[in-house]
């Protein structure tokens, strides 16, 4: 049986919205994809998190949570909404010792919740090439990432070097407790990062946006630790 992948959404004006790229990667995994609501509180929320044997922690606006400088005008800030519902969807998945991937806001949403600190605009602050095609005219953006030798992330790639798309604006400026590194650009920007046996898992670029490339593989691997967490 397909375990159950909860997978958050964002919030536009008063729809909860997904593209539906996010499914289609869990599903090819092997996943059961299982949308997660937006509720005013957890009580009407848990028995939906309850169900899920994984999470998927989705892209999304800018996270105010252990911020270095000031959000930019082209990244809003999260909507309160979304917040509480990544909050408790993270932690219940914590609490349950449930396998979690994030992506690019789920990421650094990760990190945020772990206690460590994100750049309001890495652009800026650092002085580094443009990562998000807001700021590239909507040219997309690719680069190489290298592997940390000896990390779960490395395993899953299996090799060295691998090429990632682009769509970030903040970056990860100090990492949360418990997480290392498994990734970083060329320019130094942290790429990935993982907490112990893999089980937590955040990349800054958006596999699911590269279908068939080696970024299957984290879906693959979220898939296998929550079949046997089931």
């Amino acid at each position: 049986m397909r375990p159950l992948i909860g997978i958050t959404t964002s919030l536009t004006d008063s729809s909860q919205v997904l593209p539906h790229r996010y499914v289609e990667a869990v599903e090819r995994a092997g996943g059961a994809p299982l949308l997660l609501p937006m509720t005013a509180n957890r009580e009407a929320q848990q028995p939906v998190l309850d169900l899920v044997a994984g999470l998927v922690i989705t892209g999304g606006p800018g996270i105010t949570q252990g911020l270095v400088g000031q959000l930019p005008a082209d990244l809003p800030a999260v909507d309160a909404r979304r917040w509480r519902a990544d909050c408790a969807a993270f932690a219940s998945a914590q609490e349950r010792q449930r396998p979690i991937l994030g992506i690019c806001y789920g990421m650094q949403f990760i990190n945020a919740q772990l206690g460590g600190g994100l750049y309001a605009d890495v652009q800026e602050q650092l002085g580094v090439a443009a990562h998000s095609p807001k700021r590239t005219e909507g040219r997309e953006i690719e680069h190489e990432v290298e592997l940390a030798q000896g990390t779960v992330l490395a395993e899953i790639v299996g090799g060295n070097v691998a090429k990632v798309n682009s769509f970030h604006i903040q970056a990860l400026e100090r990492i949360g407790a418990g997480l290392t590194v498994s990734a970083r650009g060329t320019d130094g920007l942290v790429e990935a990062i993982e907490g112990e046996s893999g089980r937590l898992l955040g990349v800054q670029f958006h596999p699911e946006a590269m279908p068939g490339s080696v970024w299957d593989g984290v879906f693959a691997h979220l898939v296998r630790l929550a079949t046997a967490a089931h």
